[in-house]
């Protein structure tokens, strides 16, 4: 069954993308303006330009364009090549500044559902109380106040008032100059992760195996850990999936803020300089990352609850 589930949700993953693709195709190219247009400070002539869509192919009809972009991933594997790069390839680009998103993300992710999942479980257990309002304060503010704002904050507390932490850049899995960004990406995550986490532990603690456990005189920790834990922890789950895809695919402004060579200050610059190939490539990596990561999240629900079933 559990294969079945898997093929049939792979099999889907083509046809998503041809989805997404095309999608992210047709409106890039129907935005006013050109690749060539912010250029340089002066306008290019009328000749360069068209040279350069010669070059690239975009003197040639939208729907022979859609068709040969198309038909290089199929045949070469090919993303295209950069307009604004020097005729870097997108492949290589990708392959370059993926792996920094990747570790920045799974880094604030780590820290988020430590602390956002402790937060929510203390919450829970003493719900009403002062601790009880104060995470819920604290997750108000995590949820509504956006990471750039947050990273921009952190820069000046930590980095320009007290020096205690770079401005940004990138050193690294394991240097200082990740932590503002990854406390920025991280605290919204986390602030959704304790609400979930004690709305969901609240519900399990009050349940009747929970009192059936006490009943036999399981100590709290024991019940804590092995009863309630992994069933609050099954809507938690999914949050955390679709959180970590957000969180890789959502860092633009945090990686601009705190200049991470990561995809998303990538995909930034490349809207800004309408660099085509750039931007649709991104765009499909972004989309493989969601649709793996909801994968991941409906696998896990089996390793959480047995009784989950893939029918």
């Amino acid at each position: 069954m559990r294969s079945r589930y898997l093929l049939t949700r792979l099999a889907l993953v083509v046809p998503s993308l041809l989805v997404v693709f095309s999608l992210t195709f047709f409106l890039m190219h129907a935005t006013p303006g050109g690749p060539w247009d912010g250029a340089s400070t002066r306008p290019l002539p009328e000749s360069v330009i068209e040279r350069l869509n010669e070059v690239y192919g975009l003197n040639e009809p939208i729907w022979q364009q859609y068709w040969t972009y198309l038909k290089n991933i199929f045949t070469e594997g090919s993303l295209g090549v950069s307009f604004s790069r020097s005729g870097e390839g997108v492949t290589e680009i990708v392959a370059r500044t993926l792996p920094v998103s990747l570790q920045l993300g799974l880094v604030a992710i780590l820290i988020a559902t430590v602390f956002g999942i402790t937060l929510g479980v203390v919450s829970a257990l003493k719900r009403n109380t002062f601790t009880d309002r104060m995470a819920s304060l604290f997750s108000i503010i995590g949820v509504s106040t956006p990471n750039y704002v947050v990273a921009s904050l952190l820069v000046i507390l930590f980095a320009v008032g007290l020096g205690w932490l770079p401005t940004g850049g990138w050193d690294g899995l394991f240097s200082i100059n990740i932590l503002i960004p990854a406390f920025a990406l991280a605290l919204h995550p986390m602030a959704l992760l304790a609400r979930y986490t004690r709305s969901s532990m609240l519900e399990v603690w009050g349940a009747d195996f929970i009192r059936v456990a006490r009943s036999k005189g399981l100590p709290e920790s024991t019940i804590l850990i092995r009863h309630a834990l992994p069933n609050a922890l099954i809507p938690v789950a999914t949050v955390a999936g679709v959180a970590f895809a957000e969180v890789v695919t959502g860092s633009f402004f945090v990686e601009v803020i705190t200049s991470q060579p990561g995809i998303g200050r990538y995909f930034v610059d490349s809207i800004f300089a309408r660099d085509y190939p750039v931007i649709l490539g991104t765009t499909l990596v972004f989309a493989v990352i969601v649709m793996t990561m909801n994968l991941v999240v409906d696998l896990i629900y089996t390793l959480l609850d047995p009784r989950v079933s893939y029918e």
